[in-house]
């Protein structure tokens, strides 16, 4: 026990930031959308880029059932069935990608797909209007194609997967249930081939998972608690401020 925590040489710190992550994720994938922005830059500054996503999965997929159970019956399979072989598709483009670069230029990546993601937040959220965004095939593609890529490089799908979604027009509960079920099946789809290809799920990084599993627990009711009764615009403008100065930190 004592080499697993000599392997991170994690502070309380970093502990209480890394539980703070785990709360969010919980959060997120039960109907609080934008708060899980601010994990990604979060945990690559006390891991590292590619060392940070082998952290994260396994907490995604924790998280990840909480939503499937609990929304399972709102999914609409027809959307979801359109953008998974394109997701997959970009995965595998980002599966090659992490392989050629080394961690400063892996979190580098994440930084720009984070800044990326957060535009289309701030666009899906103040620029959005039905009849722009188009419920064709080829949508579906583009945002299959650059959700799978944004998911495995830096797990920043989110906001990229809602604008496909906002196009099919679905109701609140259906939006959360078909986004609940897409990342569930492609997070499982990541994992051996982050633990078999990029090496970086082991069992030191699944003991600390483990260790924040209450945590998820926690944030996935609470999420569920609250949906109906957070002022939205009141907590994302600072989801946006804090994500985008901690994609900044990463760069440094």
């Amino acid at each position: 026990m004592t080499g697993f925590f000599s392997s991170f040489s994690l502070s309380a710190v970093n502990w209480m930031l890394i539980v703070l992550c785990a709360l969010l994720i919980g959060m997120s994938k039960t109907g609080v959308p934008g708060v899980s922005m601010i994990v990604v830059p979060m945990l690559a500054l006390i891991f590292g880029g590619k060392q940070s996503t082998g952290i994260l999965l396994p907490i995604l997929i924790m998280a990840d059932v909480f939503a499937v159970v609990y929304y399972h019956r709102d999914a609409k399979w027809k959307h979801l069935l359109r953008a998974l072989p394109w997701a997959f598709a970009g995965l595998l483009v980002a599966l090659w990608i992490g392989n050629l670069v080394n961690d400063e230029q892996f979190k580098r990546i994440i930084a720009i797909t984070v800044f990326i993601s957060v535009a289309l937040m701030i666009w899906k959220d103040y620029y959005y209007k039905k009849e722009f965004t188009p419920d064709k095939w080829w949508f579906a593609a583009l945002m299959g194609i650059v959700g799978g890529f944004a998911t495995m490089i830096g797990n920043v799908a989110g906001p990229i997967f809602a604008i496909y979604l906002l196009a099919m027009h679905l109701n609140k509960k259906s939006f959360i249930g078909t986004n609940a079920w897409f990342f569930f099946i492609i997070n499982l789809s990541k994992f051996p081939l982050q633990m078999f290809v990029w090496k970086n799920i082991n069992m030191n990084t699944l003991m600390v998972d483990i260790l924040v599993f209450p945590a998820i627990a926690f944030g996935a009711w609470l999420g569920i608690f609250i949906v109906k009764r957070i002022p939205e615009k009141a907590y994302k403008w600072f989801v946006i401020v804090i994500t985008v100065v901690s994609a900044f930190l990463i760069l440094i």
